[in-house]
């Protein structure tokens, strides 16, 4: 069995910069996809904040662009999705549904994934009125009406953001107070454009192309009613893409890796970039950063193994 240098687990900015690095340091990285290629930023209509690009471009043509370049220097690209790992072992063992492979290193670059509401419309609409990202979305909604959805910090935080651009924020939460800090209750609660709405969950998102109304439902009366809306951002959560790594790597109370800030995993050879272990910026300019830093890291961890194999050789 060919032994690899490197193989890379996930394919959004993180998983394709760091293919991008290790395939120009003619390490021949082997990405695996997963079940989609691009991770989250494959379904965002627009992305206008990554540096490069002033015209913008869609989420997709980005990720596409991305793996040409990572292509172009030699970085090959497995439609397949990681099954079972093995880090117990070296070189590590990686399997998929229909083969095995070794490899001298890993890169984890699976990402996180947000919380569905789970109602009728919030996948149809999902890019058309629906999104998770403020910082990547709140810019299209300049003088419109906007629904959030949540009660913690992320939710608070994101809608205090959106009203730089929409006429009206109403933030919806399915109990009558926040779990969110003191402090971004009280810069909510002095904000002119912020109006809550307690007690209340989401049951359907409608539009014709895009959102138009959500349907909504007070949790104590029962009371179903509609709400006009031009968006709906959605933050009950987000949970790592770690569930293959349980047992095999450390994580945080909520299940993301914790690295060093070179990071490196508990495992020696085994490096982690991306949401898979950052829950605070979620960004695809950090994230691609973190998968630049991890590539770098595996050329050095490799030349390491080098040496020790060689103790004697200049």
């Amino acid at each position: 069995m060919t032994v690899e240098n490197v193989i890379i687990i996930g394919s959004g900015p993180a998983g394709l910069t760091a293919a991008l690095y290790t395939a120009r340091a003619n390490l021949k990285p082997l990405l695996f996809t997963g079940n989609e290629i691009g991770g989250q930023v494959s379904i965002t209509t627009e992305v206008e904040n990554y540096p490069g690009f002033p015209e913008g471009l869609t989420g997709p043509e980005l990720v596409e662009k991305f793996q040409k370049q990572a292509s172009r220097f030699g970085a090959r690209i497995e439609h397949a999705e990681v099954t079972e790992v093995d880090f117990d072992v070296q070189p590590f063992r990686v399997k998929s549904y229909d083969s095995e492979y070794q490899s001298k290193a890993i890169i984890v670059a699976t990402g996180a994934s947000p919380r569905k509401l789970g109602v009728p419309g919030e996948t149809e609409f999902t890019g058309r009125g629906v999104s998770y990202c403020a910082t990547c979305d709140g810019f299209f909604f300049r003088d419109k009406e906007i629904v959030v959805v949540g009660g913690g910090d992320s939710a608070l935080e994101e809608g205090i953001f959106l009203t730089r651009f929409a006429s009206r924020v109403r933030i919806i939460h399915r109990r009558d107070q926040l779990r969110a800090g003191y402090t971004l209750q009280e810069r909510a609660a002095r904000n002119e454009k912020i109006e809550f709405i307690w007690n209340t969950v989401v049951t359907e998102i409608n539009g014709n192309g895009a959102v138009e109304v959500v349907q909504v439902k007070n949790e104590n009366t029962g009371q179903v009613s509609t709400l006009k809306t031009d968006g709906v951002f959605i933050y009950v959560g987000h949970y790592p893409n770690s569930r293959l790594f349980k047992g095999k790597l450390e994580m945080d109370e909520h299940g993301y890796l914790i690295t060093d800030r070179r990071t490196r995993t508990n495992v020696p050879g085994v490096f982690a970039a991306g949401e898979i272990a950052d829950p605070i910026f979620r960004q695809v300019i950090s994230s691609a950063g973190d998968g630049c830093k991890a590539a770098m890291e595996v050329e050095k961890y490799l030349a390491d193994l080098e040496d020790r194999a060689h103790p004697g050789r200049q």
